[in-house]
């Protein structure tokens, strides 16, 4: 049985809203906390009545953490997921030292090396260089051992030309780089990362993932927060789902994966209040009443994940003066700003006509290709080319969550919202595109 490097009992976590966190600027401000000292005193021993065990809560109280418990052996990549407020930072924070936890303890046996913010632990006013060394001084590690690793570090983070520049003229993807690599490059027996993939340009990602690989096989243990589940799955042997501060479920990465997914919460509007609906346009020969999204199972979705195969299902009914014309279906898809893409049946090659009086038209698309986000579903159908209902507002929000579109790992840039694929070739100058390449032999 491998020796446990990390073990978390009972960890717990709250902290109170709606206090004034400034210190007191004037006479009277200092005052005025010194009496309010005692009824603060008071709350706070009536908020630890939880670890009493006499049922009390303080309402001014709230639980980022709240009885999780786990343990990690070593060398294991574990991966840390759940909603945005889940707990998940807090916990890597509590776990490097930099919080203090209200209940519970945290045993680590190891040296640590975390990367919980963009160059967290950097001095701006040091060089990358003097953070270097002074990043390998609090891990507890020699000067020699720094010296050793230093051009890794420097090479693998790519910034050469600027390591005696202050970090305070670092752009945000330099300091990250750096800050990544010295974590992943010192010699710590524990490695904690919160969402390092989520700044970086594309070839940086890669680098991380290949760096983390070797890491993984390095037998150093590893807790790893992303919402990159393509990189969770990849990486990870085993995951914890954290959801409102508690552990909802612990144990190999696939099954936790699929906890996950169920538990979301964020719905695509379904049924009733769009056949409600008065914002729309139309002859009224049909009409839209729901939506909802499906795989190919026929299993009605909450999310849809990058690149899986997903089922676009609008559900209609006809009225009494539809006489059996060419129906086009067509839906498009919004962020905030600007319409993305649009779909008709009729691009396709498909109308329908004779339709039942009620029933639902399906549009299965392959591969989504969108990125991790919240978009706008909006809907219309046209008989005879004239519109027949055209909801004004959306029908519905579609929640994406990320999937390994690429099948490599990669997730591609959040801020451009649709993925190309595509196949990449290497040609010389003047060959014929297309042409395969002769290896010439030894």
């Amino acid at each position: 049985m491998s020796e446990v490097t990390i073990q978390v009992q009972d960890l717990a976590k709250r902290y109170r809203i709606g206090r004034r966190q400034q210190r007191p600027q004037t006479l009277a401000h200092a005052v005025v906390d010194a009496l309010r000292a005692p009824l603060d005193n008071y709350r706070r021993l009536r908020a630890m009545s939880h670890f009493r065990g006499d049922g009390a809560e303080d309402p001014d109280m709230i639980w980022a953490l709240r009885d999780v418990s786990f343990d990690v052996p070593q060398g294991e990549v574990m991966g840390i997921i759940g909603r945005n407020g889940a707990g998940k930072s807090t916990l890597l924070k509590i776990l490097s030292r930099i919080t203090e936890p209200s209940g519970g303890r945290a045993v680590l046996n190891g040296r640590i090396a975390s990367l919980l913010e963009v160059g967290t632990g950097f001095h701006p006013d040091l060089t990358g260089r003097e953070n270097v060394y002074l990043n390998g001084t609090l891990l507890g590690m020699r000067k020699a051992e720094v010296d050793r690793r230093f051009d890794e570090i420097v090479d693998f983070a790519g910034v050469e030309k600027f390591i005696d520049t202050p970090v305070r003229f670092y752009s945000s993807g330099m300091r990250v780089r750096l800050a990544f690599s010295v974590a992943a490059h010192l010699e710590a027996e524990i490695l904690l990362l919160d969402e390092v993939l989520a700044v970086g340009d594309v070839e940086f990602q890669a680098k991380c993932l290949g760096k983390m690989e070797n890491v993984a096989y390095s037998g150093r243990t590893v807790l790893f927060v992303s919402h990159n589940m393509a990189a969770i799955e990849n990486l990870c042997s085993t995951s914890l789902l954290l959801e409102q501060g508690q552990v909802a479920a612990l144990g190999p990465t696939p099954a936790v994966l699929e906890r996950y997914y169920a538990s979301i919460e964020r719905q695509v509007t379904d049924g009733g209040d769009l056949a409600q609906r008065t914002d729309r346009r139309g002859n009224g020969q049909i009409r839209l009443i729901s939506f909802h999204i499906e795989d190919t199972t026929g299993r009605k979705l909450s999310y849809a994940r990058s690149g899986m195969d997903i089922i676009f299902v609008f559900g209609y009914q006809t009225a009494a003066h539809y006489l059996g014309g060419s129906v086009d279906m067509g839906f498009s898809i919004h962020d905030k700003v600007q319409m993305l893409s649009v779909l008709y049946s009729s691009y396709a090659g498909t109308k329908y006509r004779g339709i039942p009086h009620r029933g639902f038209f399906r549009c299965m698309v392959p591969r989504f290709p969108f990125t991790s986000g919240y978009y706008d579903v909006r809907v219309r159908a046209r008989v005879d080319e004239q519109d027949a209902d055209w909801p004004e507002q959306r029908a519905g929000q579609l929640a994406v969550e990320p999937g390994d579109f690429y099948a490599t790992g990669q997730i591609g840039f959040a801020s451009a919202p649709v993925m190309l694929d595509g196949k990449w070739e290497l040609g010389e100058h003047g060959s014929i595109p297309g042409a395969p390449r002769v290896a010439q032999g030894a």
